[in-house]
C-alpha cells in the first residue's frame, strides 16, 4: 500500500492517513504516517503530497525528517514510519536504498553510517528561517549546502527465527540538512535501541523532545534533552580556532587512514585538487568514514565538490558517474557493491580498503598501485593510481605515526596527531592565498560615502606566484617538493573556485559595511539642505535599500552603525513637507 490520502479535499474523502495527520495537528506532534509498504515504484504518485502539513519549528530547525526504512520480502526495502516537520517524505527510492547497506557486506548487528543525496531537481524546500541567519557565523565547512540532504543512519540486523526472512532488518534514519556529523550518529545511539525494543510512541516522544530544543545557534552552549539523558553541545563559529571542535568530526577518522597513512599526504592532494576518488570499502560505515574522514583532511578548507559516503547502484546520479563518454566528474565516492570494481575501472584514483582491524591490531600497510591491476573483485587493499605527488613524502610524520601503531598509542591520540598534521599543511598552503586575495582589498581611505564602493582588484594567477618567493608555504612547512605546480594545479580545480568565490562575497560585503559606516558619520541632514527636494527623496530611498540590502545579506556592520543610519533617516524625512513625508514612511521601513 503506498502513502496515500494526503491531498484529500474534504471530510468525505479522508482516509487513515488523513485522520493520522489531522490528530497529530491538533495536539502539536510531528505527522507520523505508518505505511504497509511504501515503495519505491510510489515515488511518482507521492510526489508533491503533504505539503499542506503542520511546520513544527523546533524539529524542523535541525531535522527535516525521521524515517523507519524495513525489509518487506515482497516489495524490498520500504519506508514504514516516517515522521516529518512540514514536508512529506521525498526521494524514497534513493533512502529506502541508502538506508540498507548491500547484500554482499553481512553487517551483523548493529551499524551505523552517513549518506548524502541531492535535492530533487526543481523542488526547493523552505527551512525553517533563522537557520539561514545563522549559517553566516559558521565555519565555511560547517555551512549547510542548498542542493543537499544528510541521512544519519542505525541499521539492525540480528537473527529472528519468528520472521520469514529469519532476520530482523531494520535501520532509523535521520535526514537533515546540517552536516553535523559526530552529534547526529551520537543522537542516533541514544534513541535507536530502544526504539528497535519500543516501537512508535517511543519515536514519537523523541521526536517531541527534539521540538522543544533551542535553536543550533553557532558559538551558545546548547543544552539538549533527549529521552532522559541531555546532551551538552557548541556549535562553532567562524571565529574559533580550527580544530577545536568535535561536533562534526569522525569518531573513527585514524582508523580510516590507518592502512593508508604512508599515502596520507597524496590524499590530501587528490582531495585538495578536487580529482575524482573512489572509496571502495566492505561495508557503508567504512565507506561513509573514509569519504567523510577524507573531505575533513583539507579542514578548515571547504571541500567545494560533490562526495557521497555511501553511493549505492540505484542512485539517481548512477549513470551521470559513471558513464565512460566523458572524464569522471569531480566527487569522492564511497561504494560497497563489488558491481563498482567494474563499473568505476575508469576513475583515475581508487581506494580499496579492507575490513578495519579492532583497536590494538596493527594495521597492514597498503601499497599504492597501477589501474591496470584492478581488475578482478578480489583485488586486494591499494590506492590505484598513476598519479605523482607534487610535494615530498613527510616522513617525520610517517615516524611518528609508525611509532604510535607499535607503541599502542590510543586510536584518539593517533588521531589528534594526524588533524594536526592535516590541519597544519592546509593552513600553510592557503595562507599565502589568503595573504594575496587581502592585498586585492582597496584601502579604506578611498571609500567615499558620496561614491559607490569601489571595486575589488582582480585575482593575477602569475602576480600572486610572484609573492611565493618570499612569503611561500617554505616559512610555516617543513615540506619540500613542487609547491607552484600544486598552486598551479588548485588555481583551476573547484575547491578555488569555491573558495575564491566565498573570499570575494565576504569582501565586497565588507567594502559595502565600511560604505555604510561612512555615510553615517557624514551629516546627511546639512547635506539635504544644499540640495534639492528631489535629491532628497532619492538620496532617502537610496539610503532605505541601503538598510534592507545590510539585513537581507546578513552585512558585518555593526549594531549601533545600523541604527544612526535609521536615525538619519527618520530626521531628513520630518524636514520635507508633510505630503511627502507620508510617501516616504509607507516606503519600507526605518
Amino acid at each position: 500500500m503506498a502513502l496515500r490520502g494526503l491531498a484529500a479535499s474534504g471530510p468525505s474523502s479522508r482516509g487513515p492517513l488523513d485522520e493520522a495527520v489531522a490528530a497529530a495537528e491538533e495536539r502539536g506532534a510531528p505527522a507520523v504516517v505508518v505505511a504497509a509498504g511504501g515503495t519505491p515504484e510510489d515515488d511518482e504518485e507521492d510526489e508533491g503530497r503533504g505539503r499542506g502539513l503542520l511546520r513544527w519549528d523546533g524539529f524542523s530547525a535541525w531535522l527535516h525528517c525521521v524515517c523507519v526504512v524495513g525489509f518487506d520480502l515482497e516489495l524490498g526495502q520500504a519506508v514504514e514510519v516516517s515522521i516529518y516537520s512540514f514536508c512529506f517524505l521525498f526521494q524514497k527510492t534513493n533512502i529506502c536504498y541508502l538506508s540498507f547497506p548491500d547484500s554482499n557486506s553481512g553487517c551483523l548487528g548493529d551499524t551505523q553510517f552517513c549518506f548524502r543525496f541531492r535535492q530533487s531537481s526543481g523542488r526547493r524546500v523552505s527551512l525553517h528561517c533563522l537557520l539561514d541567519h545563522y549559517d553566516k557565523d559558521l565555519p565555511v565547512y560547517l555551512k549547510k549546502d542548498p542542493a543537499y540532504f544528510y541521512g544519519y543512519v542505525y541499521f539492525r540486523q540480528v537473527r529472528d527465527k519468528s520472521l520469514k526472512r529469519g532476520y530482523f532488518q531494520k535501520s532509523l534514519v535521520l535526514i537533515s540538512k546540517l552536516p553535523y556529523i559526530h552529534f547526529f550518529h551520537t543522537v542516533l545511539k541514544q534513541i535507536a535501541p530502544e526504539y528497535f525494543e519500543k516501537s512508535e510512541p517511543y519515536l514519537e516522544a523523541a521526536c517531541n523532545d527534539v521540538d522543544r530544543w533551542p535553536a543550533p545557534v553557532p558559538g551558545k552552549t546548547l543544552h539538549l534533552p533527549i529521552m532522559g539523558v541531555v546532551m551538552k553541545v557548541r556549535i562553532p563559529t567562524c571565529h574559533d580556532k580550527p580544530g577545536t571542535t568535535q561536533i562534526a568530526q569522525l569518531t573513527q577518522q585514524v582508523v580510516c587512514f590507518c592502512p593508508v597513512f604512508l599515502h596520507s599526504q597524496m590524499l590530501w592532494e587528490l582531495v585538495l585538487l578536487g580529482e575524482p576518488l573512489v572509496v571502495m570499502a566492505p561495508s557503508p560505515s567504512e565507506s561513509s568514514e573514509t569519504v567523510l574522514a577524507l573531505v575533513n583532511c583539507i579542514s578548515p578548507l571547504k571541500y567545494f565538490s560533490d562526495f557521497r559516503p555511501y553511493f549505492t547502484i540505484h542512485d539517481s546520479e548512477f549513470k551521470e558517474y559513471t558513464t565512460r563518454t566523458q572524464a569522471p566528474p569531480s566527487v569522492i565516492l564511497g561504494v560497497t557493491n563489488p558491481f563498482f570494481a567494474k563499473t568505476l575501472q575508469h576513475w583515475p584514483h581508487i581506494i580499496r580498503i579492507g575490513d578495519l582491524k579492532p583497536a590494538g591490531e596493527i594495521p597492514k600497510q597498503v601499497k599504492v598501485k597501477k589501474l591496470k591491476n584492478l581488475k578482478t573483485l578480489d583485488s586486494k587493499p591499494g590506492v590505484y593510481t598513476s598519479y605523482k605527488p607534487y610535494l615530498s613524502r613527510d616522513e617525520e610524520i610517517i615516524k611518528q605515526l609508525q611509532k604510535g601503531v607499535q607503541q599502542k598509542r590510543p586510536s584518539e591520540a593517533q588521531s589528534v596527531i594526524l588533524r594536526r598534521y592535516f590541519l597544519e599543511l592546509t593552513q600553510s598552503f592557503i595562507i599565502p592565498l589568503e595573504r594575496y586575495v587581502a592585498s586585492l582589498m582597496p584601502l579604506q581611505k578611498s571609500i567615499s560615502p558620496w561614491k559607490s564602493p569601489p571595486q575589488l582588484r582582480q585575482f593575477l594567477p602569475e602576480e600572486f606566484m610572484k609573492t611565493l618567493e618570499k612569503t611561500g608555504p617554505q616559512l610555516t612547512s617543513r615540506i619540500k617538493g613542487d609547491w607552484i605546480g600544486l598552486y598551479r594545479h588548485f588555481l583551476k580545480s573547484p575547491n578555488f573556485d569555491g573558495w575564491f568565490k566565498t573570499r570575494r562575497k565576504e569582501m565586497t560585503q565588507k567594502l559595502e559595511a565600511l560604505h555604510l559606516e561612512a555615510l553615517c558619520e557624514e551629516d546627511l541632514l546639512l547635506w539635504t539642505q544644499k540640495h534639492t527636494e528631489v535629491e532628497t527623496v532619492d538620496l532617502v530611498l537610496k539610503l532605505k535599500n541601503k538598510l534592507l540590502q545590510a539585513d537581507r545579506e546578513h552585512l558585518p556592520v555593526k549594531p549601533d552603525t545600523m541604527e544612526k543610519l535609521r536615525t538619519h533617516i527618520d530626521a531628513i524625512i520630518l524636514a520635507l513637507p508633510e505630503d511627502l513625508q507620508g510617501i516616504l514612511l509607507k516606503t519600507g521601513m526605518t
